[in-house]
């Protein structure tokens, strides 16, 4: 009897070490997930035909509320910043991004997507803030940190120490339909959790609130063009707007709140209104959760997005801009430059070509292309379909990365060992103040970079902080020359900090 105790007690002992160490391994495990495979461990699949799901709303804000938090921002006095978009936009076109001095604070939502804290949000609700404070369902306020923030999408991953949180389940929001029923849920005007009620009323909807200086060619652009057989220059537009418009009420502080279908699940976050008061008037607009799901994993592998591109400028065809190019086609986007050594110049598309499809998805709109685009990353290849004199075309492109001819990886296979000359920056020795600042020994700031290299390539840009090259302190530009050489494998790592973290790049 004695012997088959023992016998239990090490076969109970032996089961508990096995499903202790999976347990961990599991947990090791989780970021190398992207957010929605991770999701897929938390929740059962659950196919549904419809994402519109049923008409009872009830268990989908008691499935959502809890994990939709408060976030509370606070400011030093006296700064001047941008006004977010979700307090001063205005559809007509008034107000707008005026700059004023900035609160000491501010308040926003944010959708938690795992229980170990990361929280997702929108840009203008973090950017700049001095402390970051996170209040969660039960009452608990923890401090957050920001892991990564892109302006061009508003949209912000913020990390709260904590565990076993409750956690919205992410949909797909290209299987959202107009017409369908959705809730918004955040909270707005310092009120507590607040769930409102709406229906889809368009998709790829572009505000331009993202970038109001980045217009279509004025009448003098169409002018030149017509004269000179060019259209002139303008600057790349790198923001993308493609938001689920909905009429369900959303006002100041709802911004990085969720926007769920009947189901429960996330299928946008909340963005911008349009209003001419500051307050709801039956438009407001989230950004789709497809697009997020990219921009939110960039975030946590990389700390920031690494942003694929076509590499053309385009306009949208309508009948009037028809009749001012002078073309067949009214719909579709108008190749108006392909930019030199791009993704498009190699898969051969011309100036005056009309991008009719991606993917065999019909284009009607740039959100349409831009959104697709914004989902994809420096390597991913896609599939346009073009007009060229009448005919259509096939060509298959290869995204290239943000301002660069040559991926990173190329340079570093292409050039040896790097110099400073091959980096493509310039250096001055930081000062103890901004080392100081950073909990920094060491540090040299970048100074300038030379378009095309590789730290354009990396996106390392000037101001930033490096400490080390090669896992060699630096303080000069001849620290940096003299550490390149020692690069282990033929790899080159630079290291250095900003006011997101530290941040390594190996190529």
């Amino acid at each position: 009897m004695k012997r088959i105790g023992l016998i239990a007690l090490a076969a109970f002992i032996g089961g508990a070490a096995a499903l202790g160490g999976y347990k961990w391994m599991e947990h090791k495990n989780d970021n190398l997930l992207s957010f929605a495979d991770q999701q897929k461990v938390l929740f059962a699949s659950n196919a549904k035909i419809s994402s519109a799901g049923a008409v009872d709303f009830v268990e989908a804000a008691a499935a959502v509320s809890p994990a939709v938090v408060h976030i509370k921002t606070s400011y030093s006095g006296g700064g001047e910043r941008s006004s977010s978009p979700m307090d001063m936009f205005d559809f007509f076109g008034g107000g707008g991004r005026k700059m004023q001095r900035a609160p000491r604070a501010a308040s926003g939502s944010g959708v938690i997507l795992t229980p170990d804290g990361y929280i997702v949000t929108n840009n203008h609700v973090v950017d700049n803030a001095d402390k970051i404070e996170v209040i969660l369902s039960d009452r608990r306020k923890v401090s957050a940190t920001i892991v990564g923030k892109d302006p061009n999408t508003d949209l912000a991953l913020i990390k709260v120490d904590a565990t076993d949180l409750p956690v919205v389940k992410m949909g797909n929001s290209d299987n959202v339909q107009i017409g369908e029923w959705v809730l918004a849920v955040g909270f707005p005007l310092d009120l507590q959790t607040t769930v409102t009620a709406g229906i889809v009323s368009a998709k790829s909807r572009s505000i331009g609130i993202l970038a109001r200086d980045q217009q279509q060619p004025s009448e003098e652009d169409f002018e030149e063009y017509q004269r000179t057989g060019k259209m002139p220059a303008r600057a790349a537009n790198t923001s993308i707007e493609s938001y689920i418009q909905t009429d369900a009420a959303i006002n100041p502080g709802n911004s990085g709140g969720a926007l769920v279908n009947a189901n429960g699940e996330l299928v946008g976050i909340n963005a911008a209104i349009a209003s001419q008061t500051g307050t709801n008037v039956g438009y407001g607009f989230a950004i789709p959760v497809n697009l997020a799901k990219k921009i939110l994993d960039d975030f946590r592998k990389y700390g920031a997005v690494k942003r694929g591109y076509i590499g053309v400028t385009f306009s949208t065809l309508d009948a009037d801009l028809a009749e001012k190019l002078n073309v067949k086609d009214n719909s579709g986007l108008y190749v108006n430059e392909v930019l030199p050594g791009s993704g498009a110049a190699a898969a051969g598309l011309l100036k005056g070509d009309i991008i009719k499809k991606i993917d065999g998805n019909i284009i009607y709109d740039s959100p349409d292309l831009q959104e697709k685009i914004g989902r994809l990353s420096p390597g991913d290849k896609v599939e346009l379909t073009y007009s060229r004199n009448g005919q259509l075309k096939d060509t298959r492109v290869t995204l290239k990365g943000d301002g660069a001819a040559t991926k990173p990886e190329a340079i570093a296979k292409n050039g040896g060992s790097a110099s400073i000359e091959k980096l493509g920056a310039s250096f001055a020795p930081a000062s103890a103040q901004l080392k100081n600042k950073y909990g920094a020994k060491s540090g040299v700031v970048v100074t300038g970079v030379v378009p095309g290299k590789i730290f354009d390539s990396l996106d390392i840009s000037k101001g930033l902080l490096v400490t080390a090259v090669n896992g060699r302190p630096v303080n000069s530009a001849k620290d940096i020359e003299a550490a390149l050489p020692q690069s282990r494998n033929g790899m080159t790592t630079i290291s250095g900090v900003t006011a997101e973290g530290k941040f390594t790049y190996s190529f």
